[in-house]
């Protein structure tokens, strides 16, 4: 590998320079004769090891013990064992609690120190339970710990365990933590030990930089600083790298579907409309019977709908919009319609549900609605289905109603047309009539996906009078309930709704919103 020695980084330049053929190269010697830190070694041996430079020879793990600030502590006032024993032959025999007060321990630590002296005969319970010293010195483990934390203070606060004895191994296992240390004297931590050597490669670059005088103290930056008292002038400076690759720059930005989102809810509302929101949680006089969709109807089937487990019923449903619209599908009460003709289950309508479908937003909008009006949700549902390219178990959907005397069909379909080609940037858009429940005439929306084919984007219509009537409103209602996640497949350029919820990070970095 040939290297141009001049876009060597100066921690890289410094290290070959220092060290000769066939030396050891240790992190420990480059730390101690360079004045590096641990990271700008480590780092060093990183991108060398990548050139080429120098190679890895041998690799050896050993373990270290680290003072901690309760070894440090206990270095200088005494370890427990210590002073419980001092406190005792001093001041005669106390119970534990005493013992605790007296020299400020907790009494889980007097516990266990008593618990050790005691089983070595230093100490022991009289008649009086209380404890007093029977022995004239501290047992040898209690000394060799002593030690230990003497012998780590004077030697910079870490002792390695190849110079321990066999006996200071065993005490020192008894004062020492891997994990949660900070309550423990000593920690333990595992190193390792790796020792490079250079290559023929390195060899080459130690003796290029030599030629060409670079010292890696070279100036990387102009600063102002330098220009005003003319430092630069005996400066010598790196040179720049006009083919290098740049750093990437990652900057903090919003999920592009999170985006696309407020993009929509900032137009509609830009047009004179409301936002409305509700709880995921509905029950089924929301969801479905103040729609005037029937108890017994197919889509209220478990296999569509996510029903709650606990609660399972609501405690009520407010009124008087629970006996309007009871007796507007039993009757068709005041709205000139004969209803369905069933008697309408009160037990069922409180059965709560995730909301299936926005209109229920709508339907709670139109209890509190001002007319004229005009309303809109961007609408999370939830819904069984087969997951795949346009379909998913929960979905948003934009939902919205528009109440007036004089709106019409014609107005639904230029609002129809509105998302199709503003909002989801659909070029080739159809209507087909449909079939909902609350609508007549209800009305399909369709746009044709480059990849995806013809996909259905949502229904609309205006709603039935034994659905705004029951509700308290005796104007026409325009509705519409549109599939929001299948826009930005079209406004984002995609082909799979799951990509809009992809853990992918480095996609959602990546991608562009509107």
């Amino acid at each position: 590998m040939d290297i141009d020695v001049k876009n060597l980084h100066p921690l890289e330049v410094k290290l070959l320079r220092h060290v000769s053929p066939g030396e050891d190269i240790t992190a420990e010697r480059i730390v101690g004769e360079l004045g590096y830190k641990v990271g700008q070694c480590n780092q060093a041996f990183s991108w060398l090891s990548a050139k080429g430079c120098i190679e890895e020879s041998s690799r050896a793990k050993r373990t270290i013990y680290e003072l901690t600030d309760v070894g440090r502590s206990q270095k200088e006032d005494g370890m427990a064992p210590e002073r419980i024993f001092a406190f005792l032959r001093e001041n005669g025999a106390h119970t534990m609690p005493e013992i605790a007060e007296a020299l400020s321990l907790e009494k889980s630590d007097v516990g266990s120190a008593f618990g050790l002296l005691s089983s070595k005969g230093t100490l022991c319970l009289n008649s009086e339970r209380k404890a007093e010293a029977v022995s004239g010195s501290l047992p040898s483990e209690v000394i060799i710990q002593r030690s230990l934390l003497d012998k780590a203070a004077a030697e910079g606060g870490s002792l390695d365990e190849a110079s321990l004895s066999g006996d200071e191994r065993k005490a020192i296992a008894a004062l020492a933590k891997k994990r949660g240390a900070s309550s423990s004297p000593f920690r333990i931590v595992e190193r390792e030990d790796v020792v490079y050597h250079l290559t023929a490669e390195g060899e080459a670059a130690r003796k290029a930089l030599l030629e060409a005088n670079i010292t890696g103290e070279e100036l990387g930056v102009l600063t102002p600083a330098m220009i005003q008292s003319g430092a630069w002038k005996s400066g010598t400076f790196r040179p720049y790298g006009i083919n290098a690759p740049t750093s990437r720059l990652i900057p903090g930005r919003r999920n592009a579907y999170s985006e696309y989102l407020q993009w929509v809810k900032d137009k509609l509302i830009s047009l004179g409309f409301e936002e409305f929101d509700g709880p995921l949680v509905e029950n089924e006089f929301w969801n479905g019977d103040a729609l005037f969709m029937p108890q017994f109807h197919s889509a209220r089937d478990i296999h569509d709908v996510y029903y709650v487990k606990d609660p399972v019923h609501c405690r009520e449903i407010e009124e008087p919009w629970l006996s309007q619209v009871s007796a507007t599908h039993e009757n068709g009460w005041k709205t000139g319609s004969r209803g369905w003709g069933y008697s309408f289950d009160h037990e069922f309508t409180r059965r709560q549900v995730l909301r299936s479908q926005g209109t229920v937003l709508s339907a709670h909008q139109l209890t509190k609605a001002k007319v004229p009006g005009k309303y809109f949700g961007v609408v999370r549902c939830f819904r069984y289905d087969q997951v795949d390219a346009t379909h998913g178990a929960d979905f948003y959907q934009t939902e919205g109603i528009v109440l007036g005397k004089d709106v019409n069909l014609k107005n639904l379909l230029g609002l129809l047309k509105m998302f199709a080609e503003e909002i989801a940037g659909a070029e080739e858009v159809k209507y087909v009539p449909g079939y909902f429940p609350f609508t007549e005439p209800s009305i399909e929306v369709h746009i044709k996906h480059p990849v995806l084919g013809w996909f259905e984007l949502g229904g609309s219509g205006i709603f039935r009078p034994e659905v705004t009537e029951p509700l308290g409103i005796d104007v026409p209602v325009l509705a519409w309930g549109l599939g929001i996640d299948r826009m930005a497949l079209m406004h984002l350029g995609l082909n799979d709704l799951r990509e809009l919820f992809t853990p992918d990070i480095e996609n959602v970095r990546t991608r562009r919103g509107n």
